[in-house]
């Protein structure tokens, strides 16, 4: 049974490309959560705790991490949630930890789209990228060295960047030509290249520029607002999870120069700020509404003297034609009379 809280629409922007036994284990996991807590009925967030159950694993509070790895870790994370939140083409943030899951991960970004969607544009790619490899960027910019938790991420960024190049057509270089074929789609999904050998050195060349540039990118948007990166990476060690509101909130608070409190209720909300200093709309007053009338009066008046000023040249050329028939006429019959 589920209470009124669900929101199945969110729950489906959450699980957006999971299989049929995936949200099956979801439904699962959500209603041991909601047994484990003596309710009947199962919440929201029941369903997306089992979300992350399911995709990244159970939390493993037992994982003890040193203070220095933890810094580390929660830099990592704050530079992609950062960098996302920067571009305009990239998904928001709904939320950040820093809890080691059991599948390994000793923390994760949750990004969910707005909306459902099949395709994506080279601009949200390119977002996506430079996503990939702000924890990276957050690492060397901070502790001025890297570590070995920007694997995964390297690992999709090389992916997406390689898909662009020879299987989108999204490469200056090459432009439209296909250069990977994906053979069994429903097992391993492996592109496997259709090109010579010194085409391949090229698209590697290719790849390598594209994870340069992303990367370079990543690491600019980070030095430009280092001030947000220290203090969300503060209240992120200390809090362990924060949500993708809170997150914006902290950010849109650093950004004004504003202290960040432990109770983030007594930071104002920005969002009702930002509407208000938006301009009204205009209401129509009956002195308007008389004068937009006189106007248009005004015009229509001025539209018919015009239609007035070129109707007599028509006019008057009929005139003339008719008057030329009728002489003509008159003519023709004084001389037959004279004749006669």
């Amino acid at each position: 049974m589920l209470d009124e809280t669900v929101d199945l629409d969110a729950i489906a922007l959450a699980t957006s490309g999971a299989v049929g036994s995936d949200l099956a284990n979801m439904i699962n996991e959500a209603a041991i959560l909601a047994v484990k807590n003596g309710r009947r009925a199962v919440s929201q967030k029941d369903l997306q705790e089992s979300v992350e159950v399911v995709l990244v694993g159970k939390e493993k509070k037992d994982r003890i991490l040193s203070v220095q790895e933890r810094r580390i870790v929660s830099y990592h994370e704050v530079g992609h949630a950062l960098v996302n939140a920067l571009q305009k083409d990239a998904e928001p943030v709904q939320k950040i930890t820093i809890v080691p899951r059991t599948m390994g991960a000793l923390g994760y970004v949750m990004q969910v789209p707005e909306e459902e969607k099949y395709l994506n544009t080279q601009k949200e790619l390119e977002a996506m990228l430079v996503g990939y490899l702000g924890g990276r960027a957050a690492e060397e910019i901070v502790f001025d060295t890297v570590t070995t938790g920007a694997a995964n991420d390297i690992e999709q960024a090389t992916k997406v960047a390689r898909a662009m190049i020879t299987q989108y057509g999204m490469s200056q270089k090459f432009g439209l030509m296909g250069l990977a074929t994906q053979e069994n789609q429903y097992l391993s999904g492996r592109a496997v290249l259709n090109c010579g050998d010194d085409t391949a050195t090229e698209i590697d060349h290719e790849v390598m520029q594209l994870l340069h540039y992303s990367y370079e990118e990543a690491k600019r948007l980070l030095n430009e607002h280092r001030e947000a990166l220290d203090k969300i990476a503060e209240y992120l060690i200390r809090r362990e999870t924060i949500t993708g509101k809170e997150f914006m909130k902290i950010f849109r608070a650093v950004e004004r120069g504003l202290e960040i409190p432990e109770n983030l209720d007594e930071l104002p909300d920005f969002d009702k700020k930002d509407e208000e200093k938006q301009p009204e709309t205009e209401v129509d007053t009956p002195a308007k509404v008389n004068l937009s009338k006189k106007r248009k009066s005004l015009r229509i008046r001025r539209h018919q003297k015009h239609r007035q000023r070129f109707r007599p040249r028509k006019q008057n050329q009929r005139h003339q034609k008719v008057a030329a028939q009728r002489l003509n006429k008159g003519a023709a019959i004084c001389f037959r009379l004279k004749k006669n």
